[in-house]
């Protein structure tokens, strides 16, 4: 365990879920850590339970490739249970079970006769949507683990808090592999771009059959190129045949969805700030990981600063709350509504109030919300840090992002 960091952030939320006859479920991007955490919780078990039984199966190493189906799962399972007490309980890891064909089956056996704990983590949303929903509706707890925060990304590479560390982050993304490589552009480049291709063609092309490859790596490309911006999938479809790429609205629409499905990207939604009503058109899409957006479609800090604070922005917002939306109230806009039940809070993201025009933009959006709920402008002017104006918050980006809660 000394290799591994604790993020008690997911740590302290899965807890009182162990020994639960509910299967604990790992979602998020690849690479994002879900695996570590997985290790974390098999440690924490051995540490509470030392006579425990434990069987931990990776879909990643050769010696469980003999694993294919729920049958295969089923078999090993009782291979590695048949000659334990059991006593101080059973305990299944299953890593990346989406790899195994009908696995929500040997799950729902399982369960259904109590014959161990589980905790399984996948890589693509439709897990939850259809194969584990379709089985074991009501019998599972999810957790979506993000890439690093700030604060993480700060602890894992042993950073102080400081504009240089804000751009390294900006720039590379919080994948927690990358505190093992020193933070040049070339070699986490490298690294990032052969983790996009592997997201790209296993989680996304192979899974979910796709076969115009060239048109998918099109789709990202303007989804990179345009973080933050209003999307229509007719909009996108004109655009692309602009480029010769002949593709249907619908087609655009199933692409988004695989890309989101593998978390590589994350829509959000438009909704009336005054009735919370969601609109049907106007999604933005953001990146899941700053690092796989920038390796991909080639970076550069003075074009794409904009894209990266509100990508930023959404990203603290998406831990910290359950849900994130576009905010919109007559013809104003307000970048993020963030919602936790009744809690609500209200942010911009802007790259810097250097005029006029700027403050009364970003202000007045939030002056104009009749309620009391609490407002952030979030931009790097440098004398930002607690200034106040008439009630909303002005902070650094690099302030921002180290808050644990708004």
């Amino acid at each position: 365990m000394k290799d591994l960091i604790i993020r008690p952030r997911y740590t302290e939320r899965m807890a009182p879920f162990i020994g639960k006859n509910v299967i604990k479920v790992l979602t998020g991007q690849r690479r994002v850590g879900k695996s570590c955490l997985l290790r974390q919780l098999c440690e924490h078990i051995r540490q509470e339970h030392p006579s425990a039984d434990i069987l931990y199966v990776n879909k990643e190493l050769s010696a469980f490739a003999h694993i294919r189906t729920s049958d295969d799962l089923l078999a090993e399972v009782a291979k590695a249970f048949s000659l334990v007490s059991g006593e101080d309980g059973r305990y299944l890891f299953v890593d990346e079970v989406q790899d195994i064909e009908g696995f929500e089956h040997a799950l729902r056996s399982l369960l259904a006769e109590e014959a161990c704990d589980i905790y399984i983590t996948g890589s693509n949303a439709t897990m939850l949507s259809g194969e584990l929903a379709t089985y074991l509706s009501g019998r599972y707890v999810e957790f979506h683990i993000h890439s690093l925060t700030f604060s993480e990304f700060l602890e894992f590479h042993k950073l102080s808090p400081d504009n240089t560390s804000l751009r390294h982050y900006l720039t590379f993304g919080g994948l927690p592999y990358l505190s093992n490589l020193p933070l040049d552009t070339d070699i986490c480049f490298e690294y990032l771009r052969n983790v996009y291709s592997t997201i790209l063609l296993k989680d996304i092309v192979k899974r979910e059959g796709i076969r115009n490859v060239s048109f998918l790596e099109s789709l990202v490309d303007y989804v990179a190129d345009n973080v933050g911006n209003l999307f229509s999938a007719n909009n996108i479809s004109r655009y692309l045949k602009s480029q010769r790429v002949n593709i249907s609205p619908l087609q655009v629409i199933n692409y988004l969805k695989a890309l989101g499905d593998a978390f590589l990207v994350n829509r959000v939604s438009r909704i009336d700030i005054v009735g919370l009503r969601k609109f049907e058109l106007g999604d933005k899409y953001y990146f899941e990981d700053l690092g796989l957006r920038n390796c991909y479609l080639g970076f550069s800090w003075q074009r794409d600063i904009h894209k990266l604070i509100e990508n930023a922005v959404y990203l603290q917002l998406h831990t910290l709350y359950s849900n994130v939306f576009i905010g919109q109230q007559g013809e104003k806009e307000v970048d993020f509504v963030a919602l936790n039940g009744d809690m609500r809070v209200y942010v911009q993201a802007t790259f810097q109030m250097g005029d006029e025009k700027t403050r009364a933009r970003e202000f007045g959006n939030l002056l104009a919300i009749p309620d009391n709920y609490p407002k952030y402008v979030v931009s790097l002017d440098e004398w930002t840090s607690g200034s106040n104006y008439e009630g909303i918050h002005h902070l650094h980006l690099l302030d921002f992002l180290q808050r644990q809660e708004l």
